[in-house]
């Protein structure tokens, strides 16, 4: 007996947390917005950023909202921000919580905003900041890829605005080796019509913090 199965769709109100770290002051100078990867939590991902000087930088880690245990046990949390079911509809709801993340902060104009995505973040990351035009000194792309959606027309408005692009990738990154770097390297250089800077490090799919501090520095990445 063959079942007649309607999908149906509605809209309600959900509540999401996020984290921060440091106060936001006179004296801040640099603002993130840090997007983790996938099986994260915000409240562990934002301990990346904890050797920044507190007194000049203000962190802001949203958290996804599908969390699931980890390793199929009932102990650690993850999290995801997409998955492949309902991807266009799951990205208006991010988007639209990044979005109350953001006036919620109600930031400051005259602070230098970086937004940093991380694995799976970097997909959020350029969702985010390419849909809402957002405005930000600069954006860094850490071990992950850009969605195939998004196209060098999405990207127009930084003939506008001056945003520092940096991509970052471990030379022994499991996601991101031969090929696939090959072909996401081209495609940034496409999208980014070459204004976006590669730096390649020794290590895997990992956030450094060494790698974190330098964004902030006058230090050249080694």
């Amino acid at each position: 007996m063959n079942m007649d199965l309607k999908k149906h769709q509605v809209s309600y109100h959900t509540t999401n947390t996020y984290e921060t770290s440091n106060a936001l002051t006179d004296q801040t100078e640099n603002i993130w917005i840090v997007l983790h990867g996938i099986g994260y939590l915000s409240k562990y991902f934002i301990k990346y950023f904890d050797e920044l000087n507190p007194e000049e930088n203000y962190i802001i880690a949203p958290q996804a909202p599908s969390k699931y245990y980890l390793k199929n046990q009932y102990k650690y949390v993850g999290s995801s921000w997409l998955t492949k079911e309902n991807t266009a509809l799951e990205i208006v709801n991010v988007l639209a919580y990044l979005d109350a993340v953001y006036a919620a902060e109600n930031l400051p104009k005259d602070k230098n905003v970086i937004i940093f995505g991380f694995s799976q973040g970097v997909s959020i990351a350029t969702r985010w900041f390419a849909t809402r035009k957002m405005p930000c000194n600069h954006l860094v792309l850490y071990a992950g890829g850009i969605p195939k959606e998004l196209t060098v027309d999405d990207f127009d408005f930084l003939q506008d605005q001056k945003t520092e692009i940096t991509v970052i990738v471990g030379d022994k990154d499991q996601y991101l080796t031969g090929d696939n770097l090959k072909n996401e390297t081209a495609r940034i250089d496409e999208l980014f019509q070459g204004k976006a800077r590669q730096h390649i490090f020794e290590g895997g799919h990992e956030v450094k913090k060494e790698i974190v501090n330098q964004l902030v520095s006058n230090e050249t990445f080694s």
